[in-house]
């Protein structure tokens, strides 16, 4: 019996680098755009930490961060929140070549 695969292939999305710079993207961008500020502001790790812990302590800004790391966690070609049945049989991110 073939025992289809369900969710979301996490595996292979944590071998793509593209998929950290969207995470890491889909956190920071509600934040400046909140606070008004632009990556170029960022020159310190105290300045990096000191914004993440004023938007941890915003109910607000974390709504804004799970709705964008949704956004960009979410495939948008299949119906619910999961990857399509081809792309939970990868073993490493698809080469479009």
């Amino acid at each position: 019996m073939n025992k289809q695969k369900k969710g979301i292939n996490w595996k292979i999305r944590f071998k793509n680098p593209v998929f950290y710079a969207q995470i890491l993207l889909a956190v920071l961008t509600p934040i400046l755009a909140y606070v008004g500020l632009s990556f170029a502001d960022l020159t310190t790790w105290s300045s990096i930490g000191d914004l993440i812990q004023s938007a941890y302590s915003n109910p607000y800004l974390l709504g804004l961060i799970v709705v964008s790391v949704f956004n960009a966690v979410n495939d948008p070609s299949v119906k619910g929140l999961k990857d399509s049945q081809t792309a939970l049989t990868y073993d490493k991110p698809k080469d479009n070549k």
